[in-house]
């Protein structure tokens, strides 16, 4: 008993859906070239900036975090205990210095934007950690450090 009944179309498959399916091929290999030539452009911010600190973190022989300001060379922060999200994130952007050989004593860029986005850039990498998606909590821990003075 036969229960397939034949295609109106019959058994020979129409040219418009070969023209598509050729398009498709064509327009798949034209967008993997293009991204294998020119790469994938980075998102860039363009958000302006309200502010940029460039902060140096270093660990102590205690286990603590000190913070420094670049332009000066002082401390203006120290974190004790576990510190998990600060940890966390430096222990990220340093596993990708390293794993790219690139110096370890390189500062970081702490950056409000008008927006009310704070970032981290790596200025080693490149690498870009948008501290607000991690929630307000964890984004104030880097942003206090934005009027941080030295201890006198």
């Amino acid at each position: 008993m036969n229960t397939h009944q034949p295609s109106p179309l019959g058994t020979v498959t129409p040219w418009p859906i070969w023209a598509l399916g050729i398009f498709l091929l064509v327009v798949l290999a034209g967008v993997t070239l293009q991204m294998k030539v020119f790469g994938v452009a980075p998102p860039q911010p363009h958000e302006a900036v309200q502010w940029e600190r460039k902060l140096s973190f270093v660990g102590q022989s205690n286990g603590d975090i000190a913070v420094l300001d670049v332009a000066t060379k002082q401390e203006v922060a120290r974190f004790q205990g576990e510190q998990g999200f600060l940890r966390g994130s430096l222990r990220a952007l340093n596993r990708e210095r390293k794993r790219s050989g690139m110096n370890p004593d390189l500062p970081f860029q702490l950056t409000g934007h008008v927006d009310g986005r704070i970032t981290l850039l790596d200025t080693a990498t490149g690498q870009r950690l948008s501290l607000e998606s991690f929630g307000p909590t964890n984004s104030a821990v880097f942003s206090q450090l934005q009027w941080a003075k030295p201890a006198s």
